[in-house]
């Protein structure tokens, strides 16, 4: 049964310190309006930064949503960024709250990740497509397929972290990073998926079901 806390990433640790320290020492220097303001900020990036427990779906060919938000693309191309050949990307577009924790949409080994530099246009635009920032991971299925998963980096979201590593054995549900305040992950199939979403559908990383390879 899914748990019914709310935890909170680790990286997020920093930040709202340093607002409940603050929100605590305009209190008590008797700045109402700063420590309410440092306070409601505290509050929100508490919630940003939340990592609920998922419940993900034990068949093999389900392919999870990697993470929440709206499906923004669903559509074949040429290639992914890893892999040669026709493939169907799936485009998932995250606001900033939406949880921002990334998982994996199915289980398997990690063959390559790749962090590749670029620009930050919004991750809805079709330049954002080539030219952001963002980090690839190739998936080796247990059922012979290869996945990518692209974290992209958007307007306001400067900041990608992943928690793999190649040779990496991922279950699928699991935890591989984040990407804060704003931004897109989109997930490249096999040409042959039965894709279950359509555009406009929202999503929860590790529970909803986009597709079966």
């Amino acid at each position: 049964m899914k748990k019914d806390t709310i935890p909170v990433c680790r990286e997020g640790v920093p930040f709202i310190g340093t607002l409940v320290f603050w929100a605590v020492l305009t209190a008590i220097l008797g700045m109402k309006w700063w420590a309410v303001g440092f306070g409601l900020l505290a509050s929100f990036t508490l919630y940003f930064f939340r990592d609920p427990e998922r419940v993900t779906p034990v068949e093999d060919d389900f392919v999870c949503a990697p993470a929440d938000g709206r499906v923004i693309r669903v559509e074949e191309v040429k290639e992914g960024p890893f892999c040669q050949g026709s493939r169907v990307r799936l485009s998932i577009f995250m606001t900033i709250f939406n949880c921002h924790v990334n998982r994996s949409p199915v289980s398997g080994t990690v063959e390559g990740v790749r962090y590749q530099k670029g620009q930050f246009w919004p991750a809805d635009h079709r330049k954002s497509f080539g030219q952001n920032e963002q980090n690839g991971l190739v998936i080796h299925t247990e059922c012979g397929k290869i996945v990518e998963v692209v974290q992209v980096a958007g307007l306001i979201a400067r900041r990608i972290v992943c928690w793999v590593e190649k040779g990496d054995e991922l279950t699928k549900g699991q935890r591989i990073g984040l990407i804060r305040f704003g931004s897109r992950v989109d997930v490249y199939l096999p040409s042959d998926s039965h894709i279950h979403v359509k555009i406009g559908d929202r999503v929860r990383a590790g529970e909803t079901i986009i597709a079966r390879l």
